[in-house]
């Protein structure tokens, strides 16, 4: 699950808020998505979204992968 959590986040850093329709905003530290606007976009808890890219979640389901 490791390599799983090392490819979201650097998804997560790689893709831009423009990309996927949201409004990049002043004040960004990152020029990728934040937590929150992923997990939004996933549909999922921004909690769910960290336990991920620290490979604390074992078994993802199909749909969010």
């Amino acid at each position: 699950m490791h390599e799983f959590a090392t490819v979201l986040r650097a998804w997560r850093d790689r893709v831009t808020p423009e990309a996927v329709g949201l409004p990049a905003g002043p004040g960004r530290r990152t020029p990728g998505l934040r937590r929150e606007e992923l997990a939004a976009l996933a549909g999922v808890s921004v909690d769910y979204i960290v336990r991920l890219e620290q490979g604390r979640s074992e078994h993802p389901s199909p749909q969010l992968l």
